[in-house]
């Protein structure tokens, strides 16, 4: 299965999860994001899900020098990006409940 399609459907949920505990910058994010198992995730997918996602008020940003090189712009969740994060994420485990239950039902659970 081309996990690609996969992969555009959930990025904007996958790019606040990654955001719930922690605040990060894009690369930062990019890597969280591939350790946590996205490997295919590209660099201009996550940047592009950041610009979005802070348009549409879900995320604030603030940026933090560095020393070795330029400065950071770090991303963080605000209340309307938890909420969204909280509506998604159930939406997510409705449809994964059901995709099991139909994998199941058909002998092709992993």
């Amino acid at each position: 299965m081309d996990t690609t399609q996969l992969l555009k459907g959930v990025l904007d949920l996958a790019v606040l999860a990654v955001l719930r505990d922690e605040d990060g910058y894009g690369y930062d994010i990019l890597r969280r994001l591939r350790e946590a198992g996205l490997e295919e995730v590209g660099d201009a997918s996550v940047y592009g899900t950041l610009r979005r996602l802070f348009a549409a008020g879900l995320l604030t940003t603030y940026v933090v020098p560095s020393e070795s090189g330029p400065h950071r712009k770090y991303y963080a969740l605000n209340a309307a990006g938890r909420d969204q994060l909280a509506r998604s994420g159930k939406t997510w485990r409705s449809f994964a409940t059901t995709m099991d239950a139909l994998l199941d039902d058909r002998g092709m659970a992993a």
